[in-house]
């Protein structure tokens, strides 16, 4: 098995500034999600994409390769995650050959455990190689949800407004913690998400948060002990 795992990493970030080299703990934030790849043998490399050399620095020293810096038009608020991942893959792909699958990784999912990632793989590869993507138990439920029409509640959902908690049906979000995918999959639909997508349910609130504000790094820094206690046992 032979796995590129991806760390998508800019620079800019107009929310939360310089996130993914914010300390968490003793070590910046991109490390997290490095550290956690470390005795995997079905990865054979992580390569983190950036357009910041101050981030391809503290990623060199962290043990990914990070071979370059990305081009400009890949490093702007709208730049998607699979240009990025394509990007990469291209490049990965003509220096060391052909891989069984693209992993990414964002490093805004600190918690992610090792345990998460194996159990990702395996899902992988028991689904005859169909994309794996990492859900949570939705906060909100859609059926509960509303959009506005000139400043009037719609509901999303006609039938949901009555309906008891105990009785809606599961719902899920992608916390963004992990995508893994054939190769051939991500060029072919430029996504991750596809047709026959394995979901990989992680039932944590601390492993599934995703940073992307100020209020996400409170909560990252009140559950960093917890976690790191869980680790232990």
């Amino acid at each position: 098995m032979k796995i590129m795992t991806l760390i998508p990493a800019r620079g800019g970030s107009k929310r939360l500034p310089g996130k993914n080299i914010r300390l968490l703990g003793d070590k910046p934030l991109i490390n997290w999600s490095v550290d956690v790849c470390k005795g995997l043998d079905f990865i054979s490399d992580v390569v983190v994409s950036t357009d910041d050399e101050v981030i391809r620095q503290i990623a060199l020293k962290a043990g990914a390769m990070a071979p370059w810096l990305r081009p400009y038009e890949l490093s702007t608020d709208s730049t998607s995650s699979i240009d990025v991942a394509l990007h990469a893959l291209t490049w990965y792909e003509s220096v060391y050959g052909q891989v069984d699958g693209v992993m990414l990784l964002q490093p805004t999912s600190p918690f992610r455990t090792r345990d998460t990632i194996k159990r990702g793989v395996d899902l992988y590869v028991q689904n005859s190689f169909n994309p794996v993507i990492a859900i949570s138990s939705a906060s909100s439920h859609p059926m509960w949800c509303f959009s506005l029409d000139h400043n009037k509640l719609v509901p999303m959902a006609k039938d949901g407004l009555n309906t008891r908690s105990q009785d809606l049906p599961p719902a899920y979000v992608v916390n963004g913690s992990f995508y893994l995918a054939t190769a051939d999959h991500i060029k072919n639909n430029r996504s991750f998400y596809g047709e026959n997508m394995t979901p990989l349910i992680i039932e944590s609130p601390i492993e599934s948060l995703d940073i992307d504000t100020d209020f996400d790094w409170l909560v990252a820094q009140a559950c960093l002990n917890p976690f790191l206690e869980t680790l232990s046992q």
